[in-house]
């Protein structure tokens, strides 16, 4: 015992010399960089004032996204390949620069929404004019397209090398989702850095913190098998109930508040009865994120039929020459494998007798306030033209559908009355003292399609003289 005790300061003494302790003027190296994580606990929260943002990508939704960041006041340096696209956004305020590096060397928070994992890589990674290449240390990148994981997570190391920080945030919602601020956003990455971009997300929609680096892309690709599988269901649901013979507007109606409703049967089905098919979201994006999601289920050795079934779908309109419409051209697709077409069922007003120029009416103003007045003697001579020809609504539940349309019509006691009333008089005009309604665009092609209430198209009201 004694001897151990003799023994111990003789051991402390070589351990002094061996492992001599730091001076207090000792600098200590730390291996993980600092980035806007780490700094996140002892910064300034993000404000207008002391934040300067950047944006790669002004398409269907990176421009609404814009929008929402310039009226809130920040500082937006811009950078597209087709400059005219951003145009509207620097009339607004905003800079434009030449390059995504030119873009990072004037912006604190650099933002991404492109097409492609192949066009994320050059606007962040390209050695020379890589959004990366002109970020200051400290900087952030926050990637918004669907792309792959596995590039999300290269972006981060890439990133953290230079103590930058980089999330990964997907978004859902498409365009209505980008223009009204209510997206739902997937981010992956540093949850601080996540946390601290909080103030801006919140302009655009939703944040979800989903993990590090690429959860959010691994969440987003999730969303997009449940989307693609959904809306299949939405339109084979469509099919069905046409070749049942039920009006598909009463269907929709009728399914939306039940089991089947949806996010997409809310934005996407009336727009499938109308065939608008614009783009909130591009076929040709879609089926790339499909093939995404194709790529990591074989990695995980996954067999999701629903997903293949859904992306060969897609394929097929990209084959067609419809890749530049939006998602809800599927119906496109399923139509031609049934021989059937949902055009056939759409709600029309039998108008196209009815001789009327742009120049033969007022500009319409608001949403259906007031009335395109037709001069009188196009309104005889179409009445004329419709008396002969029998060619007016028939139905008289017209006024019902509309009704569920949500259409306000102008005030009109009844839409009822107006075409009893014209009804009632094929043998003389002068008993119609109310109005009746047509399309506003006056040729063929506008007036056999449907009155849309999602795209608000506008009345023309038709004066009895």
């Amino acid at each position: 015992m004694r001897l151990r005790l003799l023994l111990r300061p003789l051991h402390t003494h070589f351990r002094t010399l061996l492992f001599p302790p730091p001076s207090p003027t000792t600098t200590i190296t730390h291996l993980r960089p600092i980035t806007m994580a780490t700094a996140s606990a002892t910064a300034d929260p993000i404000t207008p004032s002391n934040t300067r943002l950047g944006w790669i990508g002004t398409g269907v939704m990176g421009r609404s996204m814009c929008l929402h960041l310039l009226k809130a006041g920040y500082a937006l340096t811009l950078f597209t390949r087709t400059r005219s696209k951003s145009q509207p956004l620097l009339d607004l305020g905003a800079t434009w620069a030449p390059s995504p590096a030119l873009v990072a060397a004037q912006s604190d928070v650099v933002f991404s929404i492109v097409g492609y994992p192949s066009d994320v890589r050059h606007v962040i990674l390209h050695p020379d004019s890589g959004a990366l290449a002109g970020l200051a240390p400290t900087g952030t990148l926050v990637d918004m397209t669907t792309s792959d994981p596995s590039l999300a997570a290269e972006i981060y190391a890439a990133a953290s090398a230079k103590s930058c920080s980089s999330v990964d945030a997907p978004v859902s919602g498409g365009d209505r989702g980008a223009r009204d601020g209510t997206l739902t956003i997937f981010a992956g990455g540093e949850e601080q850095t996540v946390n601290r971009l909080k103030p801006i997300f919140s302009l655009l929609g939703k944040v979800n913190y989903m993990g590090g680096p690429g959860k959010g892309q691994f969440c987003k690709l999730a969303n997009q098998i449940t989307i693609a599988s959904t809306m299949v269901g939405l339109i084979e649901g469509l099919i069905y109930a046409h070749k049942a013979g039920l009006n598909l507007g009463l269907y929709l109606d009728a399914i939306s508040t039940g089991a089947a409703g949806s996010k997409s049967l809310d934005l996407y089905g009336k727009r499938i009865l109308d065939r608008d098919f614009e783009p909130g979201f591009f076929v040709n994006h879609f089926v790339k994120d499909l093939g995404i999601c194709l790529k990591e289920c074989q990695s995980m050795g996954l067999a999701l039929p629903g997903l293949a079934l859904a992306q060969q779908l897609y394929v097929s309109l990209k084959a067609h020459g419809e890749g530049d419409l939006g998602t809800q051209a599927l119906v496109l697709a399923l139509e031609r494998m049934n021989n059937v077409s949902l055009e056939s069922v759409k709600e029309k007003l039998y108008w196209d007798c009815f001789d009327v120029n742009e120049e033969n009416v007022y500009q319409l103003g608001g949403w259906i306030e007031t009335a395109h007045l037709v001069r009188e003697q196009h309104f005889n001579e179409g009445l004329d033209a419709m008396s002969s020809e029998n060619r007016l609504v028939k139905d008289s539940g017209l006024c019902s559908q509309y009704e569920r349309m949500g259409l306000d019509l102008l005030g009109l006691a009844a839409v009822s009355e107006a075409f009893s009333c014209v009804e009632g008089s094929w043998g003389g005009r002068t008993g119609c003292p109310s109005s009746i309604v047509a399309l506003k665009q006056p040729n063929k092609q506008s007036l056999e399609s449907a009155i849309s209430y999602e795209r608000r198209l506008r009345l023309v009201m038709v004066k009895n003289p």
